[in-house]
């Protein structure tokens, strides 16, 4: 992707282990479909996790500790990022009733079209930075206001998990049947080829994921400006994120505090760009179109921001807001002791419609899990 840093080889070989990292997982929720336990959840995502970690010492080793700390600066805020969308994927799921056997490979495949769309944006933001210096001011802008509205309005939009238009236009033009056929997107009923619902969840989950990518996006571009760094940050991000989508149960009483810490992050990200803005300022009408002589906050600070922040937020939700949102009939649950997906669990999913702010899902069409 054109990194000052890294040989193209480099970014080659990487992208080659990580293809095939994915496909392997991919392929292993294909040939066994089953619901995770906690445990099994628990190692995976702290493997994915590790192996993000350890790249960002091979960074160190190949280029230099300043693009290490911009991975792990990114990596960080990307990883937190993507625990807020769990709760959104549990709302999708429940509403479209997919079978908890079929939930791992529904997530995989819909993480891997948030890769690929996720991509399309990196590229496009990377050629919006290099002609148009201004954009700074308007990330920096954005994920100002997305902090705001996190601790104000909850953690998202209503609009934003509503059925968008490609999901609407798809009920409208694809033969659908009403019934799932296992984890296939096509069945064949009375000797005519129909899309199973399985379809519309894939393309849900990944055009969701795609408008979290309109925060994350910019979020990453604030610490650094590398292409692949950006997309190697969000690469990791979501490796792991259906194990973690698993571990919710467990994680939900946790980490009620982690809203706060991530509009904190974000502000503090939004004013750094700001401030980078105002530096390489070009716009003529401010500063007759000169720079502006204001402080930029180094990548290390970046990085003990964003760390500080989440070991905060950690430590005052196992202290002070520990369990805060469950009943105190349920806060000394542990997570279950047989696998279970977080749409069988009731108490699971209304703390995640309560976090969305949203209305209760729909009943959809299909059948009961």
């Amino acid at each position: 992707m054109g990194s000052a840093h890294l040989s193209a080889s480099f970014e080659a070989i990487t992208l080659g282990v990580m293809v095939v990292i994915i496909v392997l997982d991919l392929l292993y929720v294909v040939r066994r479909p089953h619901v995770p336990s906690f445990r099994e959840a628990t190692t995976w995502a702290v493997f994915y996790i590790t192996l993000g970690l350890i790249f960002g010492l091979v960074l160190a080793f190949v280029a230099n500790w300043q693009v290490a700390g911009e991975f792990y600066a990114g990596f960080l805020t990307e990883k937190s990022l993507s625990v807020d969308n769990l709760f959104i994927f549990v709302i999708i799921l429940a509403r479209f009733r997919v079978p908890p056997r079929n939930q791992p490979e529904v997530l995989m495949i819909g993480i891997i079209i948030a890769l690929v769309l996720r991509a399309v944006l990196i590229v496009l933001g990377a050629a919006a930075i290099e002609r148009f210096s201004w954009v700074f001011y308007l990330f920096g802008a954005f994920l100002i206001y997305t902090a705001v509205r996190l601790v104000s309005g909850g953690h998202a939009d209503e609009e934003e998990f509503k059925e968008n238009a490609l999901i609407t236009l798809l009920r409208r033009f694809l033969p659908l049947h009403d019934e799932y056929d296992g984890a296939r997107i096509r069945t064949v009923v009375d000797g005519r080829k129909l899309f199973t619902p399985m379809v519309v969840v894939i393309l849900a989950l990944g055009s969701t994921d795609l408008l979290f990518a309109l925060d994350s996006i910019p979020a990453i571009y604030g610490l650094t400006q590398d292409p692949f760094i950006v997309f190697s940050t969000n690469l990791f991000a979501l490796m792991g994120l259906r194990q973690l989508y698993f571990m919710l149960g467990g994680l939900l009483d946790r980490l009620v505090y982690l809203p706060y810490g991530l509009s904190f992050i974000l502000a503090f990200i939004g004013v750094k760009l700001v401030l980078h803005a105002l530096h390489e300022n070009t716009l003529p009408f401010l500063n007759g179109g000169e720079h502006v002589a204001v402080p930029e906050i180094p990548i290390w600070l970046s990085l003990t921001v964003i760390v500080v922040t989440l070991a905060v937020t950690t430590v005052l939700s196992l202290t002070v807001g520990a369990r805060k949102l469950l009943p105190a009939e349920h806060r000394h649950e542990i997570p279950h002791a047989e696998p279970s997906a977080p749409t069988e669990d009731a108490r699971v999913v209304a703390v995640a419609e309560e976090l969305a702010d949203i209305d209760p899902p729909m009943t959809p069409r299909g059948p009961e899990a």
